[in-house]
């Protein structure tokens, strides 16, 4: 648990989502988001055409162009994570902000709305906002990837999409450094992440020996991408998660949109025919 005060939270610049506690019990976290709802069963048949292998460094490329062309976009992100006790919700944090770049590719967030939270028994911290912005709309950029092992797993139906699936999972874990790890899906045609289903981690684990030591537990979400001039970019993730803090547990719920996507004047150069 972080130890600013919430009128800090909502000056930085907003991100992504982890759930903090002081607990000095070790901690487990049990997942409710259904990372195959609208799935067929998968079919691990290999990749017709081509590699696995080729797939994959197709896919990376495409996702370099993804993330090119999402930079020179405004558009507007909206974040509301509840805990419920049973079906009702006891606690709400709710922010709306406006993301551009600049010349140089570089986010620029103004928050148009900021409630004050009311969350029961968890808070928000940096790295909670840092996965809101990092890891649920992730791209699988050729810089990001070389920090990965990226298994393909097999071809999925899923909703109106022909997909192929791969299993992402970190190499290693460097100190003070979060990855995604979890699932991705790939519409076959264009060869671009179309639904992403996982988590951030490490999460952090107190020592029974440190009673006031924090811990930090991550919600598994899931998100969607939707067709914007030619390409997937991001647009809603969920979460729907019961986080076990040792003696304490905490039920999550989490809608993530990312909405109104207006090119800028470079865009047109970016943009796909």
């Amino acid at each position: 648990m972080s130890k600013n005060p919430l009128s800090t939270y909502l000056s930085k610049k907003f991100a992504a989502l982890c759930i903090s506690l002081l607990c000095g019990f070790v901690a487990l976290g049990h997942g409710q988001t259904d990372c195959v709802v609208g799935s067929d069963t998968l079919d691990t048949a290999q990749p017709k055409g081509m590699s696995s292998q080729e797939l994959l460094q197709r896919l990376i490329s495409n996702e370099d162009k993804v993330q090119a062309a999402r930079s020179q976009y405004t558009f507007t992100q909206d974040v509301l994570v509840q805990t419920l006790d049973g079906k009702a919700v006891d606690g709400q944090f709710h922010q709306i902000t406006k993301i551009s770049h600049d010349d140089k590719g570089k986010r620029i967030e103004n928050v148009s709305f900021a409630e004050q939270s009311t969350l029961r028994g968890i808070q928000l911290s940096d790295a909670d906002l840092d996965d809101i912005r990092s890891f649920m709309p992730w791209i699988m950029t050729s810089q990001q990837v070389a920090q990965y092992n990226v298994t393909y797993a097999g071809r999925q139906h899923v909703d109106d999409l022909d997909t192929y699936v791969f299993h992402v999972e970190p190499k290693t874990f460097e100190k003070d450094r979060r990855y995604f790890q979890g699932r991705i899906w790939v519409d076959d045609r264009d060869v671009e992440i179309v639904k992403l289903c996982g988590k951030s981690v490490p999460d952090v684990i107190a020592k029974k020996k440190k009673k006031n030591e924090p811990v930090e537990l991550r919600p598994t979400f899931v998100s969607y991408r939707q067709l914007v001039d030619g390409y997937w970019f991001p647009a809603y993730a969920r979460v729907d998660d019961t986080l076990n803090f040792g003696v304490q547990s905490v039920h999550v719920r989490e809608i993530v949109k990312f909405t109104g996507y207006k090119g800028t004047g470079a865009t047109t150069a970016a943009s796909r025919p």
